[in-house]
């Protein structure tokens, strides 16, 4: 169970960074403004074809107010494949594909696979793993107030899911470079995640978002649809 809820916050971390704001990893138009700050971020999003970045994520319980940091690297490439590794407290491998989701953990020699139907059951998610995501649609945009040099947007789903009621982001005005993004669920628990040294568009190496157990690791399979799947929203 731990580990589905695991996967579940992973995978609607991955898919927000992805649908809503990989726009605002572009440094094109820059011109345009700080007014058009939402317009940006979806052009971009439009245009890119793939990133690369080091995460640091902090996952805030609300009602006991614990915290846990995780740290690692995000890459993702067009159309749909995304690499999710993180390094510490524990290493922890998430590979999405359009054939099968794996979770492997190596500490504990298991990995899990899941048909992808069975993880993007929600309809927010799904328009974003197929690219139909707009961020003008999908979601209300107000601008608030901001503690940092960074612009900042709070992100209101028009079809709020249990897993995202609520999300945040901080955005360089001069660049649309996203730094910052804050998801909330339905009980207000926090999953922050900041971005450095991104790169744009890099070339990755062939098999980088395919996985191939390595011996001796137990393989934990689920893929029939709607049986005992991640559900993140429907």
């Amino acid at each position: 169970m731990e580990c589905r809820k695991q996967l579940m916050r992973l995978i609607v971390a991955a898919m927000l960074v992805l649908g809503l704001v990989c726009g605002g990893l572009g440094s094109q138009a820059a011109a345009q403004g700080e007014e058009d700050l939402p317009g940006r971020i979806q052009q971009q999003y439009e245009q890119l074809q793939g990133f690369e970045t080091d995460f640091v994520q902090v996952l805030t319980n609300a009602s006991s107010g614990e915290q846990e940091t995780r740290r690692g690297t995000i890459a993702f490439e067009q159309p749909r494949s995304i690499r999710w590794e993180t390094t510490s407290p524990e290493q922890e491998l998430l590979i999405v594909g359009p054939e099968a989701v794996w979770d492997y953990f190596p500490a504990e020699e298991v990995a899990y696979t899941y048909a992808p139907q069975q993880v993007f059951q929600s309809k927010t998610m799904l328009r974003f793993i197929s690219g139909e995501a707009n961020i003008t649609e999908d979601f209300r945009i107000e601008r608030q107030k901001s503690d940092t040099n960074w612009s900042k947007l709070k992100l209101i789903p028009k079809q709020p899911e249990p897993n995202l009621v609520l999300a945040y982001i901080w955005v360089e005005p001069e660049s649309a470079l996203l730094r910052q993004v804050l998801l909330v669920d339905f009980f207000g628990n926090g999953n922050k995640l900041t971005f450095k040294d991104i790169k744009l568009d890099p070339e990755f190496a062939p098999g980088w978002f395919e996985f191939e157990p390595p011996d001796g690791v137990e393989v934990l399979r689920n893929t029939t649809p709607g049986q005992g799947g991640v559900d993140i929203g429907s």
